[in-house]
């Protein structure tokens, strides 16, 4: 008995074996139906360089690659004027191999660069009977008779492209506009957390803060749509917003601290917090620390050749009559007259001590010092350069120079850095903020200061000299 089965079943194509035509896809039949609506050129356009102009403002939102663009501003240039008349078609025949050389491509990327052009509705193909292309014109350069690339779907789409180079204009506005949000809530940010830093702000909230807004950078760069990076440049203005609510209301409260609040007993007398008294002295100069003014001994009493209380002491050149005289100059040099200190706000004696002794108690100034007997103005210069290894900024510097005064305000830079580290309860950056608070309201006593310094520095010489001498 004989079997029929499947596998010996006559069987038969649709189409036989491969022909090598063009195969038929819905992009193709799309850019066919574009191409039969040319009747020329556009209302409004003149030149058919328009067209390809609308085409290259509008390929970054079609999301056409560069190569495509480039490969259609090369088929353009074998069209005329002529071409884009009414009655007439935009095909040019260059051969494939001219296309390869002109591209750069080989054979095989030439055709899938031509398949992208037609699945993106931007040229179809008008093939000949041998699958060549080639045509002819006629005396005026008309075409009579052309097989090849039909550049007629870009005429026909150009109120298309125009509409979409509009919107992605409108975009770049507004992704410009989104970015220039983004920088000054980015900057922002970062004085929001300087300032925390100057002012001694501890708690993670700030590192917090600081790793979100790195990362919200990064994921700005990323983002390709105005509503990706409006979502992200919002995200930074609104934790810029709550960070200066919050750094407002912390220093609202260090501001609004009392007195009594600070450690009252710190590991020594010398490091003792400042005592503001209530009543103002009745002679205020007998705080201040004049040039001659010497250290108590250790039994509590005062050298023989300390000045009395209260009374200011003189420079060398000074005479007895309290007026300043001035040095006597050689035959042929002239008198120069001497600066005036800049106005001050504070009302404390002004502080009076030799350089040597400052660089004595205050070792870090003198490593920015260009002389080995400098004057003022250059321990100025010193302590500017000072402050800034402090953390002090160059802002602060300037309220205390007026404040307090140049030269006061660098004794006060020479006392904070000759404080060790353990002294501050923030950052040395926030004890000179505070002493510049004080000048302000008149409370700073950089005489009571410095005399800490001078004890403290006894104190060790003392117990120096007194180690015993190792045989």
């Amino acid at each position: 008995m004989e079997t029929e089965s499947a596998f010996g079943a006559p069987g038969e194509g649709f189409a036989g074996g491969p022909t090598g035509f063009r195969r038929l896809t819905p992009g193709l039949l799309a850019a066919d139906r574009t191409a039969e609506d040319f009747d020329g050129l556009p209302e409004g356009v003149e030149f058919h360089s328009q067209l390809l102009a609308a085409l290259k403002a509008a390929a970054p939102r079609l999301g056409l690659a560069p190569r495509l663009v480039h490969a259609v501003d090369w088929l353009f240039k074998f069209t005329r004027p002529q071409d884009w008349e009414e009655g007439s078609r935009p095909i040019v025949w260059p051969s494939a191999s001219l296309q390869q050389d002109a591209l750069g491509l080989s054979p095989t990327q030439a055709k899938a660069i031509n398949r992208a052009l037609i699945e993106a509705g931007l040229i179809t193909m008008k093939d000949s009977p041998n699958g060549k292309r080639y045509g002819g014109r006629d005396r005026k350069g008309r075409i009579v008779e052309a097989y090849g690339f039909d550049l007629s779907p870009i005429a026909a789409r150009h109120a298309e492209f125009l509409r979409l180079a509009e919107e992605a204009k409108a975009e770049r506005a507004e992704m410009g506009r989104l970015r220039r949000r983004a920088t000054i809530a980015r900057k922002g940010v970062t004085q929001i957390l300087e300032t925390a830093a100057e002012y001694g702000l501890t708690g993670e909230e700030w590192p917090t803060l600081m790793r979100e807004t790195r990362g919200l950078t990064r994921a700005l760069r990323g983002a390709e749509r105005p509503a990706e990076m409006a979502f992200v440049v919002e995200g930074l203005e609104r934790r810029q917003e709550l960070a200066r609510k919050r750094l407002e209301s912390l220093l609202l409260d260090a501001e609004t601290v009392p007195p009594e609040s600070v450690d009252s007993d710190p590991k020594g007398p010398e490091y003792r917090p400042h005592i503001i008294p209530t009543k103002p002295p009745v002679n205020p100069e007998q705080d201040t620390v004049t040039a001659h003014e010497g250290c108590k001994s250790a039994s509590g009493s005062v050298p023989s050749d300390a000045p009395p209380a209260g009374e200011l002491a003189r420079p060398a050149h000074e005479g007895q009559s309290g007026k300043t005289e001035e040095p006597e100059l050689e035959a042929g040099q002239g008198k120069r007259q001497r600066p005036r200190p800049p106005a001050r706000t504070d009302s404390n004696p002004v502080l009076k001590l030799p350089i040597d002794e400052l660089l004595q108690l205050a070792p870090r100034l003198r490593t920015y010092l260009t002389s080995p007997r400098p004057a003022w103005p250059e321990i100025v210069d010193a302590a500017d350069w000072l402050r800034g290894d402090l953390g002090v900024s160059k802002s602060l510097w300037g309220e205390a120079c007026i404040a307090m005064g140049r030269e006061q305000a660098a004794i006060a830079i020479a006392i904070v850095s000759a404080k060790p580290a353990e002294h501050f309860r923030s950052t040395p950056g926030g004890y000179f903020h505070g002493m510049v608070a004080k000048a302000k309201s008149g409370q700073l006593n950089l005489a009571r200061t410095f005399w800490g310094l001078r004890q403290t520095a006894a104190a060790k010489s003392r117990r120096g000299a007194s180690k015993p001498v190792p045989s």
